[in-house]
């Protein structure tokens, strides 16, 4: 075997090894990107059970606000259906982005929404409940939101770059 056979041989087998390397490291973080937007998933669906309780609370009492509470519930399906979505493809941009706009209107909602000046003993407790889930949501939205910027950052690295291309993966959407 000549020189020149061994160089390109070994250069071979540094590139094979780098491609399989970087491949590696784009599914790890898209595997944590997957994994955070768990925490989310079943926060939201924890929002989206104690917001369904609200609004049977707040139907029998405020009766004259019944198209702020409509525009609630229209708002917490939009939301749930979005999540569903995106549960499917947490990589996928479209489907967290709609998720991402679904969480705004929902919070317009309700912003909207009296719930301070409705008397009732579940209530308060229910309020309390949802601010702390808000809360703990908006940490869940910046752990998924670090793990999207970390997988993109590594999807527009150069040598990276060329394996992201051959093996189609695509940017990710922070919430």
């Amino acid at each position: 075997m000549t020189t020149t056979q061994i160089a390109a041989g070994t250069l071979g087998a540094v590139l094979l090894f780098w491609m399989v390397g970087a491949y590696n490291r784009m599914v790890s973080l898209r595997n944590a990107l997957v994994a955070r937007f768990a925490s989310v998933d079943e926060l939201c669906r924890q929002r989206h059970a104690l917001l369904d309780r609200q609004l049977e609370l707040l139907a029998a009492a405020l009766v004259s606000a019944g198209p702020r509470l409509d525009a609630l519930r229209a708002a917490s399906r939009q939301a749930d259906a979005a999540r569903e979505h995106a549960r499917a493809r947490p990589a996928a941009a479209g489907a967290v982005t709609s998720l991402r706009v679904a969480e705004e209107i929902l919070a317009d909602a309700r912003a909207r929404l009296p719930v301070r000046t409705v008397a009732g003993a579940e209530l308060p407790e229910l309020n309390a409940k949802l601010a702390e889930g808000d809360t703990t949501l908006a940490f869940a939205h910046r752990e998924f939101n670090a793990a999207v910027a970390a997988y993109n950052i590594a999807l527009f690295q150069f040598p990276t770059a060329l394996v992201a291309w051959l093996f189609g993966f695509r940017p990710g959407a922070t919430l």
